[in-house]
């Protein structure tokens, strides 16, 4: 580790020498960790040290070699802080506002203090340490004027107060270096480590921080386009302050692309960057993991092991390329639909965030490479809902990815699912696999979201209703009902985890689930029974024997009235399971 004065430290800001990649998070300190760092280098504490990584010297075209700019790994915060409150350069907040950090200072006290209007009315404070320190107003010039104002201050203390602030850039801070043949994977992991104190941060934090260094690219723009989108697509109304305080990034490309988010409260899927830049670089570098991406970016030549500018522009081309794609209207909503077409109407369906990202890969590479073809959408929707029952993606899922568009982009679609359901769909599945996947108390199961899809899907009512389908209950939020009432199962001694199974779950409209309360399963099921005979309803809107069947078999529910007697509770289970397992395999052939 070598030692860096500040002013060093901030003339390579300055140059260009050291990138401060604008990460897709704002400057997150707020001002009065900025003053307690002032304070601390003015006492002469330590602030710790950065950690930079000069990126890889690149070919240019003409055969000649450039070197790397420093980028920052860690201590981003530190050098922001020191350059918005010495150089008084601004900072984009997390309100994603350009504002000054201005730090005042107390001379004869020795305080600093975050500036506000009092301070700068008080002529006891200098209000603003920026200037005096980076040398734009000289010291005796700003000593002398305060004395006008302060006749009692001693002279001599004032200038010497004055003379240790402006040694703050005299101050020391330790920079290690990392050399630029580290390969990525390692520089990658150091960043990850270092910066997981607070914020768990990933291998796409380092390639957005990679991204938005770039300057001869216009990185920065790129950056902005992911981060903005993700922000839109949660808060729409985020539409007018980024029309308002970022007026370049409005004449780009990319905000044009994105302009009908204003109006957008679809929350289906709502994109982190960290999704959005996994699924923007699977589909067009046909690669999975996000750590070839910053070799990339960097202009690596994986067959030579050599950095080319040439790889570096195509990189950043490629990827904004990829980004446009992304955040087109037209595909966006297309897949929506498509996702929304297999059953699945709000979020909270969706256990694997990784699922709905590689079935957008893959609706996006498809499009590309088959245009109008009218099988994508089965292709997409069936390789959705097989990633969701199998877990395809809930461990190392950057490999899997890194496979699974190898796979199709080397061989037709078809052939490659056709595969993957052979074997990881087979009747053993079927029979065996998924009814044990729904013995579980856990309603995030994916199995039981998966059921749930299904009856969206193909229209079922909800339980005991004539007309309020299962769909209309998972878009508005209905309630769930235990087949076997909780309370009923408790006092008869069963644990949470058997009373909570999945298998005794139905979804019920709010009224019905009321009506039937803790009643006693086969006591509500014979007046059900009843009420088909007499014509009048009790539970629910059924009256007739045949509208009864086709609800509990919709509803995957035996019609023998015995097996709702309550010694016939494990019997219940394993053949409502069963029948679960089998509605979700007819479902799944037919998507």
């Amino acid at each position: 580790m070598n030692q860096h004065l500040i002013e060093t430290l901030l003339s390579w800001v300055r140059s260009g020498e050291i990138a401060i990649p604008e990460i897709q998070r704002p400057f997150v300190w707020d001002a009065s960790k900025v003053r307690d760092l002032m304070d601390s280098l003015y006492q002469g504490f330590p602030v710790g040290y950065i950690i930079a990584w000069r990126n890889p010297t690149v070919k240019l075209k003409d055969g000649s070699l450039a070197e790397g700019k420093k980028v920052l790994i860690d201590g981003q915060q530190r050098v922001t802080a020191l350059t918005a409150a010495i150089a008084g350069q601004q900072v984009v907040n997390q309100d994603y506002l350009q504002v000054h950090i201005r730090i005042a200072f107390h001379p004869i006290e020795e305080r600093f203090e975050v500036s506000n209007p009092a301070i700068e009315k008080d002529k006891a404070w200098f209000s603003d340490i920026a200037p005096i320190v980076s040398g734009d107003l000289k010291a005796h010039k700003v000593g002398r004027d305060y004395l006008e104002l302060n006749p009692d201050v001693d002279e001599d203390l004032l200038y010497e107060r004055l003379d240790k602030l402006c040694d703050i850039t005299k101050k020391q801070v330790g920079l290690i270096e990392l050399a630029a043949d580290l390969d990525i994977e390692t520089v990658t992991e150091i960043f990850i480590r270092i910066n997981s104190k607070g914020v768990v941060l990933s291998q796409a934090d380092f390639a957005m921080s990679k991204i938005a260094a770039n300057e001869e690219f216009d990185g920065n723009t790129l950056r902005k386009a992911i981060d903005y989108f993700c922000h839109l697509s949660i808060a729409p109304e985020f539409y007018a302050h980024i029309e308002k305080n970022d007026k370049a990034f409005v004449q780009t490309d990319y905000f044009r692309a994105m302009r009908w988010l204003k109006s957008e409260n679809d929350d289906l899927y709502d994109p982190s960057y960290s999704d959005m830049l996994r699924v923007a670089f699977t589909t067009r570098f046909n690669r999975g993991r996000l750590s070839d991406l910053v070799g990339l970016l960097s202009g690596r030549n994986f067959e030579t092991r050599s950095y080319e500018k040439e790889i570096e522009e195509a990189s950043f081309r490629t990827l904004g390329e990829g980004v446009k794609e992304f955040i087109n209207e037209t595909h966006f909503k297309r897949f929506l639909m498509i996702i929304r077409s297999a059953g699945y109407m709000d979020s909270s369906m969706i256990g694997s965030v990784n699922a709905l990202n590689f079935a957008y890969v893959l609706y996006l590479k498809l499009k590309r490479d088959l245009g109008n073809d009218p099988n994508i959408e089965t292709w997409v929707r069936r390789w959705f809902v097989m990633s969701l029952l199998t877990g395809r993606y809930s461990g190392s899922p950057e490999s899997r990815f890194d496979r699974d568009i190898k796979a199709v982009h080397e061989r037709p679609i078809a052939e490659v699912l056709g595969e993957i359901e052979a074997a990881d769909l087979s009747d053993a599945f079927w029979d065996f696999g998924l009814p044990q996947a729904l013995n579980t108390s856990s309603v995030n199961a994916p199995a039981i979201k998966v059921f749930w899809a299904a009856q969206a899907n193909q229209g079922d009512k909800g339980f005991l209703s004539k007309d309020i389908t299962v769909r209309d209950m998972l878009t508005h939020h209905g309630d769930i009902h235990h087949v076997f009432p909780k309370n009923f199962l408790k006092g008869r001694g069963l644990s949470r985890s058997k009373y909570n199974q999945v298998a005794n779950y139905v979804y019920v409209q709010q009224e019905v689930n009321i009506k039937i309360g803790q009643t006693a399963p086969a006591s509500y099921m014979a007046a059900v029974l009843d009420q088909c005979e007499t014509g009048t309803a009790r539970y629910g809107a059924i009256v007739r024997l045949a509208d009864l069947r086709a609800n509990l078999q919709a509803n995957c529910l035996p019609d023998d009235l015995q097996a709702y007697q309550p010694e016939n509770f494990d019997a219940f289970l394993t053949e409502r399971r069963r029948l679960m397992a089998q509605k979700i395999k007819r479902y799944y052939a037919g998507l």
